[in-house]
């Protein structure tokens, strides 16, 4: 199959996915937030090196930044009490640096969550989960925490990226309350509250890496998010109300 067939025959797809992204819902704070003593509000690699410093650095996963920590604090001033944030913290000597280049590392800044986080008034509520690998789940004591909390059956996830660790870490709350038969329990990703780094073909021929088109995996990957019944959705709105809460804290 050449480029033209499969431009062809991708075409539609394509246009249906952008009208179905453009026309994501935008539910408000109290309908997602149906209980808060029931609601987890998940971070997911919100760090340094994600944010502002060294080789995996991206101005489009910094730029998520602010809205995360809008949405926490309206979160929290709504009553959620559950606030994770999982982050990467890699042995030196990574296996995963064979694929990506090192970055991080326990013990440097790099692995310290993003300054707006870290400046939170809450922030000492936050369990600090932390993992050496893009898996939220493997060897980071998250499920040890969701069997200690089994009243939390609503997930907001938020973090990066869309098409790695973020789509782990929804994937693995859908997929464990399916497995464990546990009805009723929502994942819910706000688009405006993720991102993915953009690799451009031209540039990933010159440095010797594969291309990422950030745009596109984003989309296909909140698609696939969907296909499994996580809710994605554009973004959750703040009333004028809870703005205000918020910024009493």
């Amino acid at each position: 199959m050449n480029t033209q067939d499969l431009a062809r025959l991708g075409q539609a797809f394509l246009d249906w996915l952008a009208d179905w992204h453009a026309a994501l819902p935008q539910p408000d704070l109290q309908t997602v937030v149906r209980d808060p003593r029931r609601t987890a509000f998940l971070i997911v690699d919100v760090i340094n090196a994600f944010c502002c410093i060294g080789p995996l650095a991206s101005p489009r996963i910094n730029g998520i930044v602010a809205p995360i920590a809008k949405l926490a604090t309206a979160a929290h001033a709504a009553g959620v009490r559950h606030f994770i944030s999982i982050q990467e913290d890699h042995h030196p000597e990574a296996v995963e640096f064979e694929a990506y280049p090192p970055h991080g590392i326990h013990g440097t800044e790099q692995s310290a969550a993003a300054p707006e986080l870290k400046a939170l008034p809450f922030w000492n509520e936050f369990v600090v989960m932390r993992k050496n690998s893009i898996s939220a789940s493997i060897g980071t004591g998250l499920d040890t925490w969701l069997d200690a909390h089994p009243e939390v059956d609503t997930c907001i996830v938020t973090g990066d990226c869309t098409d790695l660790c973020v789509y782990q870490l929804a994937m693995h709350l859908r997929l464990r309350a399916n497995a464990f038969q546990q009805r009723g329990v929502r994942v819910i990703v706000p688009a405006d509250c993720v991102a993915t780094f953009d690799t451009p073909v031209d540039v990933a021929r010159q440095i010797g890496a594969l291309p990422h088109d950030g745009d596109l995996l984003h989309r296909v990957f909140l698609y696939h998010l969907a296909l499994n019944r996580i809710e994605v959705v554009k973004r959750i709105v703040v009333s004028e109300v809870e703005q205000v809460a918020a910024a009493s804290l």
